[in-house]
C-alpha cells in the first residue's frame, strides 16, 4: 500500500502565513532580514522598510536572487522611510502604512477595505526590528553629554516609532487574533552592564508599552523579542581581533558554546505571528546568563 503524499492544502503549520502581509521595518539586514526570509518562505508577502534608499534595494535583490521564481519575487516590495526624526516621525509612519497597505503593491486578489476615502489591503503582522546599537556611557557627574535630550533623541527608533505604530495600527491591520506585531528589544533590559542604563530605560519601556498595547490593541496580539548575543552585520563593523574576542565572550555566557545567528532568533519572530494565542516567555532553556532569550506579552487570560 502507498502512502499518500501530503499536499500543502493540508497543512497545518506553515500555511498559517500563506497570503498573509508583513511589514518589516528594519528588515534589509541582520535578524530583521532573517525574518523577511523565513516569512518569504512560509507565503507571506512581505513589505521591506529602512532609513535608507540604497539598503532597500540591496535586501530586495538579494531576496529575488535567493528565491528567483516568480512565486516569490512578486511578494516582495520595499521602500525608505527614515523614521529617526521626532518632529516627522507620525507623518513618515503614516506614509509607510498608506504604503504597506496599498492595493497596487502586489498582484493580488485579497478584498480591499475601505478606510476614510482610501482603500486598503490590511496588513496581517508588522516586525519591527530597527534600532541603534546603544552607545555605552556611565552614570556619572563627570559624563557631560549625558542629558535629558540625549535619551530622547536616541530612542525615538526604539521606543517612540513602536509607540506611534500602536497608535496607528488599528486602522491598518486586520482587526483579528491572527494579526500581531512584534517589536525588539534586547537582553540589557534585564540584564544591564555598566555603562548600559541608556540601553536598560529603552529596552523597559517598550516592554511595558508592548504590555500597553496588548490590552489596548486586542484582538490584535503584542509582543516583544529580547535577542542577546546575535552576529548580524553589527560585528563586521569590529577589527578581526576584536570580534573573536567578543564572540568568545559571549559564547562562553551560553550553555551550547555559540553565538546565535540571525537565522536562529528570525524562528521567535516567525513564532509570535503564527500562535494566535498567547503566552510569556522569560528565557529560553538551552542558555544561561540571559544572553539569548525571548520575551512575548500578547492578548491572553494574563495579559
Amino acid at each position: 500500500m502507498t502512502t499518500p503524499t501530503p499536499t500543502t492544502m493540508n497543512f497545518i503549520s506553515i500555511n498559517k502565513l500563506t497570503n498573509t502581509r508583513v511589514l518589516l521595518i528594519g528588515g534589509t539586514s541582520g535578524i530583521g532580514f532573517a525574518v523577511a526570509r523565513a516569512a518569504l518562505e512560509h507565503g507571506a508577502s512581505i513589505i521591506l522598510s529602512s532609513s535608507k534608499l540604497e539598503k532597500v534595494q540591496s535586501a530586495i535583490s538579494r531576496l529575488q536572487q535567493l528565491y528567483p521564481d516568480p512565486s516569490f519575487t512578486s511578494r516582495i516590495t520595499g521602500r525608505a522611510y527614515d523614521l529617526s526624526d521626532q518632529s516627522t516621525l507620525e507623518t513618515t509612519i503614516i506614509s509607510l502604512l498608506d504604503y504597506a497597505t496599498s492595493p497596487s503593491i502586489f498582484p493580488t486578489t485579497t478584498t480591499t477595505t475601505t478606510h476614510g476615502n482610501n482603500e486598503k489591503v490590511l496588513l496581517n503582522h508588522i516586525i519591527y526590528t530597527s534600532g541603534t546599537r546603544p552607545s555605552r556611557i556611565p552614570i556619572s557627574p563627570t559624563t557631560t553629554n549625558l542629558t535629558p535630550q540625549l535619551y530622547t533623541q536616541s530612542e525615538t527608533l526604539r521606543v517612540l516609532a513602536p509607540l506611534m505604530l500602536g497608535k496607528h495600527a488599528k486602522s491598518y491591520m486586520v482587526d483579528e487574533h491572527t494579526s500581531s506585531m512584534t517589536f525588539t528589544s534586547g537582553v540589557l533590559a534585564s540584564k544591564p552592564v555598566p555603562g548600559t542604563t541608556l540601553g536598560a530605560m529603552a529596552g523597559s519601556a517598550l516592554g511595558g508599552l508592548v504590555r500597553g498595547l496588548a490590552v489596548e490593541l486586542e484582538p490584535i496580539r503584542a509582543n516583544v523579542v529580547a535577542p542577546g548575543a546575535v552576529e548580524t552585520e553589527i560585528f563586521d563593523e569590529l577589527g578581526v581581533q576584536e570580534k573573536e574576542a567578543v564572540k568568545e565572550m559571549f559564547r562562553r555566557g551560553t550553555v551550547l558554546g555559540r553565538v546565535a545567528e540571525a537565522g536562529d532568533v528570525a524562528e521567535a519572530y516567525v513564532w509570535c505571528m503564527k500562535d494566535g494565542f498567547g503566552w510569556d516567555v522569560t528565557e529560553s532553556v538551552y542558555c544561561k546568563s540571559s544572553l539569548n532569550y525571548s520575551i512575548r506579552y500578547m492578548n491572553s487570560a494574563d495579559a
